[in-house]
């Protein structure tokens, strides 16, 4: 956004431009897996890009209670990977747009790392309905990982930082890559 803006005036081009994107990927071709993303959940997603779009900067998601965990990739069925969780535990059981649980980063090139998604986390205890968001219903429960730092739970990605060909919702991204498997966040 141009720094002359009001932050009035830059809310309403944040707006604009996310009910834009939002209405050219509601025409897109369906995903084969969860199906088309209309343009109301775009919309309902709007929160949480403007609450972690400052997350781009690693040590302010670090500052922020979000803590490095080590790169998680499909070794079993080749699915893609997630990349590096940055947990804030605080935050696990949140259903709240702009308070997603984990930030999802790749190695960037250059010995830094890159936003690619966020991810909400439920903990899965004893008479936990799977919980639902934008209309999609939650993974799970998936079994603890990352030496149990989360917990056995229900969780959903959103890829809002890079595409992912499998669909915006979809656990894996083929096209986020760890250097090796476990590799330390």
């Amino acid at each position: 956004m141009p720094a002359h803006l009001t932050g009035a005036a830059r809310g309403a081009a944040f707006l604009a431009l996310a009910s834009t994107a939002a209405l050219a990927l509601a025409t897109a071709p369906a995903r084969a897996d969860r199906g088309p993303v209309d343009a109301s959940v775009w919309k309902q997603l709007a929160p949480t890009v403007a609450a972690t779009a400052r997350y781009k900067a690693v040590p302010l998601a670090v500052a922020a209670g979000y803590r490095p965990n080590p790169c998680t990739m499909d070794m079993k069925d080749g699915m893609g990977a997630m990349g590096y969780h940055y947990i804030n535990p605080e935050r696990y059981g949140s259903l709240d747009p702009a308070k997603p649980a984990a930030l999802l980063y790749e190695d960037d090139g250059r010995g830094g790392r890159r936003l690619t998604g966020v991810e909400w986390i439920v903990k899965a205890e004893k008479n936990t309905a799977r919980p639902t968001m934008f209309g999609r219903k939650f993974e799970g429960p998936v079994t603890a990982h990352h030496d149990s730092a989360i917990p056995t739970h229900y969780s959903l990605h959103a890829w809002l930082y890079k595409e992912n060909p499998s669909g915006l919702f979809y656990e894996w991204n083929p096209a986020v890559k760890c250097p090796y498997p476990g590799a330390p966040g």
